[in-house]
């Protein structure tokens, strides 16, 4: 007779009850590492979508009517909804068109959380709440920086998504030179990839993706890192150990890199949903003009909205994003 050998009762709890502990500690951050990658993906199929319809219209602006009485208050306010109705439709396939007092009817949540996970905020209804500065409307160099404080209308896509408008009919073309970014703004797409199903936070689910110029139009789709680099930087230096704007960026994540001209112009446009700072004034871009210590590179004026090419030299603070 051979004597038979086994686990006994107490010893098959306490596997069992080890492996739930390891479970319960492991599977949280995995579903988030597997949703990341699948919004990741989802995003930027969603940019090629729209970039493609936006590149399929002859002009982005014009759409819609837009008026103020005396007092700046809008009497007639039809851009948005007719943007997406009158242009969009035309050439990106649409499940449903809300207009801008019926926004939650295409699953907008009425509450996002901001890309610092700090604050809580109400889902923007017009451009002024992506940022206040967008209505500064001031001029330079003979150029009409106003833009109309529009509201939002939304729709949804044949792929679950959910998608407000930021409409602004005044935007005018590209320039060369010292310019507001404001009235470069034609139309800003704030997005939740599931609705109004949680996290409900940008930088996860929630993002945007801005288009700009009236003609010839580029469209960009930033997903900025959560903080600004600690200190300002130069856009390039000579000096090895002089850290630049863009290997700053490498130290703070191998996915991170500086955003070009227009995606640092769509953080402004977005500023509000980042919680970034009017005191973290200059932000630089990777759009370099001319060479070396003594060349020209692009940067924004957040507090202002006001797009320059200072020296690259010169010192201007750090948001990177991701690849």
């Amino acid at each position: 007779m051979k004597k038979k050998t086994g686990f006994t009762l107490a010893e098959i709890l306490i596997t069992l009850a080890i492996i739930g502990i390891v479970a319960a500690i492991t599977l949280p951050s995995l579903l988030v590492n597997v949703n990341e990658k699948a919004w990741d993906a989802q995003k930027k199929a969603l940019h090629a979508r729209l970039a493609q319809a936006i590149g399929q219209m002859n002009t982005l602006g014009g759409y819609g009517t837009y008026t103020e009485d005396e007092e700046g208050t809008a009497t007639v306010d039809t851009a948005a909804e007719s943007f997406i109705l009158d242009a969009l439709s035309k050439v990106y396939k649409i499940n449903n068109v809300c207009g801008p007092d019926k926004l939650s009817s295409c699953g907008i949540p009425s509450k996002i959380t901001t890309l610092d996970a700090v604050s809580e905020i109400n889902f923007p209804t017009k451009i002024s709440e992506l940022n206040e500065t967008m209505l500064n409307g001031q001029h330079i160099e003979g150029e009409d920086g106003s833009v109309a404080n529009t509201k939002a209308a939304a729709f949804e896509t044949v792929n679950g998504e959910s998608i407000a408008v930021f409409y602004n009919p005044l935007c005018s073309s590209d320039t060369t030179v010292n310019h507001y970014v404001q009235n470069k703004m034609c139309v800003n797409f704030l997005y939740d990839l599931n609705g109004s199903e949680g996290p409900n936070q940008v930088g996860k689910d929630v993002g945007f993706i801005t288009a700009f110029y009236n003609k010839n139009p580029v469209v960009v789709a930033p997903v900025p890192y959560g903080t600004d680099y600690t200190s300002t930087v130069p856009q390039y230096s000579e000096n090895a150990e002089t850290l630049d704007a863009p290997a700053v960026c490498k130290t703070m994540g191998e996915d991170l890199r500086l955003p070009d001209r227009d995606e640092t112009a769509s953080l402004f446009v977005n500023a509000a949903l980042m919680n970034l700072s009017k005191s973290a004034n200059d932000y630089w871009s990777g759009s370099v003009i001319s060479s070396g210590t003594s060349g020209l590179a692009w940067r924004i004026h957040f507090s202002d909205g006001v797009r320059l090419r200072p020296t690259r030299s010169s010192k201007g603070y750090v948001r990177c994003i991701r690849k």
